[in-house]
Formats: C-alpha cells, sequence, structure tokens
C-alpha cells in the first residue's frame, strides 16, 4: 500500500517536473517570435531592402504561414514517433535560427530566417502540450497546460521590451537575436539529458498510422470539427489585438510608440497568466463534478472576451487610456480560461495518439485565419470603417463560439484517456 502511494507521488512529482522543464522553452518560443515586432525599427534601418511596410507585412506574414502549414506535420511527428525528441530538435533549430536571423543583412536572408523559424518553431507547441496532457492524466490537466502557457504570456511580455534592447547602443537588436538564440541552444542539451516521454504511451504513439489517416479520422470526428472552429474564431480577435494594438492606441490616444507598445501587451499578457491560473484551478475542480466541467470554463472565459471586445473598440470615444487597458485586462482574464483549457478538451474528444495531430490541425486552421484576420483588419481601416464597428464584429464571433464550444461531446475521462485504445 505504502509502495503504491510513494509510486504514485512520485509520479505526480515528475509530471509537474515536465512541466518547469518545458516553461522555458514555451517562454524562448514566443519571445524568439515576438520580438522582431518591437524592433521594427531598428531592422528596417539595418538590413537592406526593406524598404517600406508592405515589405515588412511580408516578413511577419511569411512566418505565420510557414508556421501554419508545417503545423499539422509537427503534430503528427510528435504522435508518430515521439514528443520528446521533436521537442528537443524544435528548441535546437528555432534557437538555430534565431541566432542567424541577427546576422542577417539583407532583406532576402531575413525573409527566409523568417520561414525557416516559422518551420521550426512549428513543431513544438503541439508535442508539448501533448506531452504534458500524456503525464497529467488526472485531475491536474487544466492547471499544468495554463502553468506552460503563462511560459508563452512572458515570452510576448518580454517581447514588448525587447525594443529597448535595440535601442541601446551598447547592445543593439542583432545582440537580442544572438543571445535569446545561444540561451536556447545550450538548454537543448539539459532538455535532452532530463526530459523524457510518458513510459504509458511508447507503445500507442508509434501506431503504424499516416498522416492522411489521422487526419481523416480527426476530421471525421464532428466534436473535433467543433474545436477547431471554437478554437479558431476567438483567435481572430486575438491575432488583430496582439498585432494592431500598439498601433491602434498609439493612433487613437496620442501617445509615444514605446507606451503604446507596453500598454498594448502588458496589462492583459499578465491578465492572460492570472487567468491560466485561476481558470486551471477552476477547470480541474469542476471536472470532479462533470466531465464537460472544461467546456464550462472555457465557456466562461469566452463570456469575458465578448464584452472586452466591444469595451476595446469603444474606448477611444472616451479619450481615456485607461478604458481601453481595462478592457484589454478583461480580454486576458478570459483569453486564460480559454487557453488552458484547449488541449484538455481536445483529450476528451480524442484517442492519446492524435492528441499533437489534432492540436497540428486546430493551428493550421487557426493561424491561416489569423492572418486573414489581420488583414482583413487593415482593409476595413483603410475604408474607415469604426473602431466599435469592427471590433463588434469581432464580439459577435465570440458569442458564436461560446454556442460551438457547449455543443462538443466528450467522449474519454481524464483517467481513461490514457488507457483507451
Amino acid at each position: 500500500m505504502n509502495s503504491s502511494h510513494g509510486s504514485a507521488k512520485s509520479q505526480t512529482s515528475l509530471a509537474w517536473i515536465v512541466v518547469a522543464l518545458l516553461v522555458p522553452v514555451a517562454l524562448l518560443n514566443y519571445l524568439d517570435r515576438q520580438m522582431l515586432a518591437s524592433m521594427k525599427a531598428s531592422v528596417m534601418q539595418d538590413v537592406a531592402g526593406i524598404d517600406n511596410d508592405a515589405a515588412w507585412g511580408w516578413i511577419l506574414a511569411l512566418f505565420k504561414w510557414t508556421y501554419a502549414f508545417v503545423s499539422p506535420f509537427g503534430g503528427y511527428f510528435a504522435d508518430k514517433f515521439g514528443r520528446r525528441g521533436v521537442i528537443i530538435a524544435s528548441l535546437f533549430f528555432w534557437s538555430l535560427v534565431t541566432w542567424a536571423t541577427g546576422q542577417v543583412t539583407t532583406y532576402e536572408q531575413l525573409l527566409f530566417a523568417r520561414a525557416a523559424m516559422g518551420i521550426s518553431e512549428a513543431f513544438y507547441i503541439p508535442a508539448a502540450l501533448a506531452l504534458i496532457a500524456d503525464y497529467h492524466v488526472g485531475r491536474t490537466r487544466s492547471r499544468a497546460v495554463g502553468l506552460h502557457q503563462m511560459g508563452i504570456y512572458a515570452g510576448v511580455i518580454l517581447g514588448g521590451f525587447s525594443g529597448y534592447v535595440a535601442d541601446s547602443p551598447d547592445l543593439g537588436w542583432r545582440w537580442a537575436f544572438a543571445a535569446c538564440g545561444l540561451v536556447g541552444i545550450l538548454y537543448a542539451f539539459p532538455l535532452f539529458l532530463v526530459l523524457r516521454d510518458s513510459p504509458q504511451l511508447n507503445g500507442e504513439k508509434r501506431e503504424s498510422v499516416s498522416i492522411l489517416s489521422s487526419t481523416k479520422s480527426l476530421l471525421s470526428n464532428g466534436s473535433f470539427v467543433l474545436l477547431v472552429l471554437y478554437f479558431t474564431l476567438p483567435a481572430l480577435a486575438a491575432w488583430v489585438v496582439r498585432d494592431w494594438m500598439p498601433s491602434i492606441l498609439k493612433e487613437e490616444f496620442g501617445i509615444g510608440q514605446g507606451m503604446a507598445g507596453v500598454s498594448a501587451t502588458l496589462y492583459w499578457q499578465v491578465a492572460a497568466i492570472v487567468g491560466a491560473i485561476i481558470g486551471g484551478w477552476l477547470a480541474d475542480r469542476w471536472m470532479m463534478k462533470t466531465s464537460r466541467g472544461r467546456i464550462y470554463v472555457s465557456a466562461l472565459g469566452m463570456s469575458m472576451i465578448v464584452p472586452s471586445m466591444f469595451g476595446v473598440g469603444y474606448a477611444p470615444q472616451t479619450g481615456m487610456l485607461l478604458v481601453a487597458i481595462l478592457f484589454l485586462v478583461l480580454f486576458g482574464l478570459g483569453w486564460g480560461f480559454f487557453d488552458c483549457n484547449n488541449m484538455p478538451i481536445l483529450c476528451q474528444i480524442t484517442k492519446p495518439h492524435l492528441r499533437a495531430s489534432g492540436y497540428g490541425l486546430m493551428n493550421l486552421v487557426s493561424i491561416s485565419c489569423g492572418g486573414l484576420a489581420d488583414w482583413g483588419f487593415g482593409e476595413l481601416q483603410d475604408r474607415n470603417v469604426p473602431l466599435f464597428g469592427i471590433f463588434s464584429v469581432f464580439a459577435s464571433v465570440a458569442v458564436i463560439s461560446i454556442v460551438l464550444v457547449l455543443l462538443i461531446r466528450p467522449r474519454y475521462s481524464d483517467d481513461s484517456t490514457a488507457s483507451d485504445h
């Protein structure tokens, strides 16, 4: 009896160690991709061939497109060959690309570097979240995913401040890329020595299943299709908030670029951290009463995003930056509730050997549509559509999302998923 209790305690400790090992990787994953936007002026001035915003837009878009279209392959490889190897290889190669980005001298070289960044980073998130779900099979899954996502939010926050590094005469944007790349390369070695796949799923992950059959199996699952739509629709607003909010705050409230950048990222990302902590804890608790606990918590988060979108759109009419920040904070709280439960809900509707593949498909659709949202927002702005009208559309989409997630029907419990073949 004591031996069984000790074994269970050791397994629980190992499950949390896995999360702790991956949080720094998640931070680097988003820091390396986000800091380019904060160092735009320095990069455009230093790299030959970036003559206008359209050229800069191609740099940003190329990362998204490569990331989106490679994500399903990254997920499939993690399911087929194991999460650990995919995670470590992804970290090593995107860190190498990050370092190389600091060495580019031409526009074409920077385009190639961002495409390579998109390809190498696309393998990480599906594999990492699947590995966390493999280890956390009981009442800790949402909290574990939420803790991992906190690393992502921290990476975005640090990326928001990287403009100060670019402006420093002693450091500069090239130093930032080189330093972050070297940190990632070095961290890959101890991660290789310590990180392990969950032993319970090693056999199932190596099933001889093609990527086409995996995709067919997922798309024939009605609840998975609902989850893809649910995962995608709120992301339309999130991409616009992440990519356009600094310029929106700068123009609407007449503030400087530095203050606009911090106001557009810091507060709602901190709120997302709080939301992930509370949302993860609440979802795990609610699961003790009903198998739909995580669905209900995610829907609750979406109900926060609805008024936040109306509020962000209306805030410029008040002339008060604080109003916009408060509604962004509400958005962040709702996003945390939503973000920490996507993989756990996916685990309730798919078998373990399809988790990473499923998340890769979700990324493909979500990020591809996110690029369209960025383009569409710019088009509406050019046509002088009022900001309140644009964000009202996003709020309406969030309402649809609530309906979609409530239609999902769980097939597996947390404890039974790992053993269901």
